[in-house]
């Protein structure tokens, strides 16, 4: 293995965001399956134990009267409604409760966000041979050893609390009828509590190892990193060659502008900063182009070549290229210094004046 494929780095958002929508995060089902239990003993604790001494005294009267009374329909249906309503009030309040569970439970694990590319099909899931690869691979043997250690630990629990329940008086003496609910109840009860326990430690360690295994599953190498950044911000060379092609072209139109400029403002060497100002259009005299060096030469050589008035003033000049934005005004702070410069050249190049006026009309 190379060392650009060592995976060293913490995944990203955007590699989390994408496994999280492919349906790869961590979860544990028995996670639900708690919940759900949980759920069922507290809708039991406190809101049925009416119901499971109505339940035990339906049952006890029905079957203690089948050799006293001929059955009848009548009788058969009433005593059917009966009980049918009060299995409704017993279950339903549990069905509820319980669903309720399961959705919370599934989706504090998914954050209650939507994985919808892990609801789509593929293909693959459809493989026998890549199913008994997946079943007899590593990671497989490592599921049939953990589940059978979870079925140990739960029939364990389960089995020690049969054993309490068989020692309950109701199967050696003589009990009131009402006894008879209440004691179905509370084995009940015990049974969830000793199976909520179980499997609620288990649930919780194999979530705590899931949320392990996926993050380490989903860690990056530094190529994976910057191949990532290349997509999400652009590829380096790509976006220096656009700002490139867009300096080129603002470059183009400024060199364009000066032959329309009122005056270039020069370091003398450094700096080129070309001005316009219209009366009755322009608020500000305005920066057509600017340029230092090579670009300041140019705009020199052009300023020439169409007879623009060229003024050396090398604080002005200096500021000019600093603080002025091409196509926007200058800033106010060099307002009365380039008034002064613009006075001078409108008394010294009338004549130049008079071929800009034609010179704008034409563009």
């Amino acid at each position: 293995m190379s060392d650009q494929d060592v995976k060293t780095e913490q995944p990203t958002e955007k590699r989390l965001q994408d496994a999280f929508e492919e349906g790869q995060f961590a979860r544990a089902p028995d996670l639900q399956v708690v919940a759900i239990l949980v759920a069922a003993f507290f809708v039991l604790s406190f809101g049925v134990r009416e119901y499971s001494e109505r339940i035990a005294s339906i049952a006890v009267g029905i079957f203690s009267q089948l050799g006293k009374n001929p059955l009848a329909v009548d009788g058969v249906t009433e005593w059917t409604g009966f009980a049918a309503r009060t299995m409704l009030g017993l279950v339903l309040p549990i069905g509820l409760a319980c669903s309720g569970a399961a959705a919370l439970a599934g989706g504090l694990q998914s954050q209650f966000r939507l994985t919808p590319k892990a609801l789509g099909f593929k293909a693959s899931r459809l493989d026998p041979l890549a199913g008994l690869q997946r079943l007899f691979s590593k990671q497989g043997w490592v599921k049939l050893a953990s589940d059978s250690v979870k079925f140990l630990i739960v029939g364990l629990s389960i089995w020690g609390a049969v054993q309490a329940i068989l020692r309950d008086p109701i199967f050696f003496t003589p009990v009131p009828t009402h006894r008879l609910g209440n004691f179905i109840l509370d084995s009940t009860l015990l049974l969830l509590t000793r199976f909520i326990l179980a499997l609620g430690a288990i649930a919780a360690v194999n979530y705590v190892l899931q949320l392990r295994k996926t993050r380490e599953d989903l860690m990056m190498s530094r190529h994976e990193v910057k191949e990532e950044q290349k997509q999400s911000e652009g590829d380096p060379k790509i976006k220096a060659l656009m700002r490139q092609m867009a300096r080129r072209f603002s470059q183009k139109q400024m060199l364009k502008s000066v032959q329309t400029a009122d005056v270039v403002i020069t370091n003398p060497t450094h700096y080129a900063v070309a001005l316009k100002y219209e009366r009755g259009k322009d608020q500000a005299p305005m920066v057509l182009a600017k340029g230092e060096g090579g670009f300041a030469r140019r705009i020199k050589a052009l300023a020439a070549e169409h007879d623009v008035p060229m003024v050396e003033n090398k604080p002005v000049a200096r500021l000019l290229f600093k603080a002025g934005k091409v196509g926007k005004p200058i800033p106010f702070e060099l307002y009365q210094a380039v008034a002064d410069i613009l006075a001078f050249v409108y008394k010294t190049h009338r004549y130049y004046f008079h071929q800009l006026k034609a010179r704008r009309a034409e563009g």
